[in-house]
């Protein structure tokens, strides 16, 4: 079932999907055995496995196994709309800040949009599997809503990431630190923004396929996440060998 209005997901073919999927999982279990538990890696672990889990549910809806595709789409959904929250959360603990109004209201906006997806009947006018991707669509109203959610979160993060990393620019020593990981978080954010307006500009028919091009370059977030903010800003674990 198709409809002219909606939200395209193409995560490539279901080989790639798997692949993300096992990238993603990994970097999150890596994460569990290499870092203590703090607030930083929590969130870390969690962007990590809502992609994974987005990638597990676009590819049930190929297949067909377990829940529904409908009921794959929900969930798939929920776990991707938590990815702007945790990422405007995180940026605040690597730059230092306070949890500010900025972040409550956000997980609020977030636990709205989860709401509906989980239990609005029609929140989903349409899917279809192809050879390539997986096509979810929901109503032009809510697609614009959800996409004003999105865009709003991600674009707030890439600002106050760029304000706060420019102010600390000329100051030394543990503000150097969180002033790297503060630009890499916003790098992060750009993997997904910046192919996808190349492509825009290229091939405007690309547009209807914003968020499949954004999906395809999540992996880049995650290993950004794991492999360049944690070893500055967590805390490893102590591992000793017993002979």
């Amino acid at each position: 079932m198709t409809q002219k209005s909606g939200t395209q997901f193409n995560c490539f073919s279901p080989p790639v999907m798997i692949a993300s999927l096992v990238i993603e999982m990994s970097l999150a279990l890596y994460t569990i055995w290499r870092y203590k538990m703090s607030n930083l890696s929590r969130l870390v672990v969690l962007s990590l496995v809502a992609l994974a889990t987005f990638q597990f549910c676009e590819y049930r809806v190929c297949t067909g196994y377990g829940l529904s595709a409908e009921q794959w789409s929900r969930l798939g959904y929920v776990a991707i709309t938590t990815l702007p929250p945790l990422g405007l959360h995180a940026l605040h603990i690597i730059a230092g800040k306070s949890q500010r109004k900025t972040v409550v209201i956000s997980y609020a906006t977030m636990v709205g949009f989860i709401g509906y997806f989980l239990t609005y009947s029609a929140a989903f006018i349409g899917y279809k599997c192809t050879g390539n991707y997986v096509i979810f669509q929901i109503g032009a109203g809510p697609a614009i809503a959800y996409g004003l959610y999105y865009y709003g979160w991600l674009f707030t993060a890439i600002v106050l990431g760029i304000k706060w990393a420019r102010s600390t620019l000329k100051k030394a020593g543990e503000t150097i630190r969180q002033n790297q990981m503060t630009e890499a978080l916003v790098i992060g954010y750009l993997v997904f923004l910046v192919p996808t307006a190349i492509s825009n500009t290229v091939s405007p028919a690309t547009r209807s396929g914003i968020p499949s091009i954004m999906c395809g370059f999540a992996v880049l977030y995650a290993v950004i996440l794991t492999l360049y903010i944690l070893p500055r800003g967590g805390k490893l674990r102590r591992v000793s060998c017993k002979v």
